[in-house]
């Protein structure tokens, strides 16, 4: 047994709360983390794989080079957290909430985020290639050298974004591409809505 997973059935026999271990080089599948309260955690160099840590929240965790790849990650809530270096392909993070937090350098593509929220977060350098993005609430969101390609951003507002170092090709928008009145975006991604939107731009 892993070091994470004998601290996490303590942490069920301690009301289902794990407070400030560090775990390094862990590997585990098919665990069930679903409902922990987990507080001050450091994970390094982690590979966990198609384990469910639905429902659990996670404040000032850090995650740094770690593979959450196939996690069932539903309705959890992040604060104060910081994920660096992270691989979390086809992770589902529906009805998530995030506040406070900072995602960089992660792959997060086939990620499920739909009706997520994010407040005061910080994106940079994460690629949400082909992601689920839709009928999600952002408020103070910092998206900086993000890949959106083939992304669905359906019913996501991106008013008062600057957007104009991210990857917009492929996005998937609603008719009218709603989901980008008032962001800010460069000729080259005005051309993409463009195309989007059917119109032909020549010169």
């Amino acid at each position: 047994m892993s070091g994470f997973a004998e601290a996490l059935e303590q942490a069920r026999d301690a009301g289902d709360l794990l407070s400030g271990g560090a775990f390094s080089q862990e590997t585990a599948a098919d665990l069930d983390g679903s409902g922990l309260d987990l507080r001050d955690c450091r994970f390094q160099s982690c590979q966990f794989r198609d384990c469910d840590f639905s429902a659990a929240a996670f404040y000032g965790c850090t995650f740094t080079d770690c593979l959450l790849e196939g996690c069932r990650l539903s309705a959890t809530y992040w604060r104060n957290c910081r994920l660096s270096g992270c691989k979390w392909d086809g992770a589902d993070l529906r009805r998530s909430r995030w506040k406070d937090s900072t995602l960089e350098e992660a792959l997060l593509r086939y990620v499920n985020f739909t009706s997520g929220v994010w407040e005061h977060i910080s994106v940079k350098g994460c690629d949400f290639t082909e992601s689920a993005l839709s009928e999600m609430r952002l408020k103070k969101v910092i998206l900086e050298k993000t890949d959106l390609t083939g992304a669905e951003l359906f019913r996501t507002s991106l008013t008062g974004m600057d957007l104009t170092s991210c990857t917009l090709d492929r996005i998937v928008l609603s008719e009218t591409c709603r989901e980008l009145k008032g962001a800010l975006i460069n000729a080259a991604q005005a051309a993409v809505v463009a195309r989007i939107l059917g119109i032909r731009v020549e010169g």
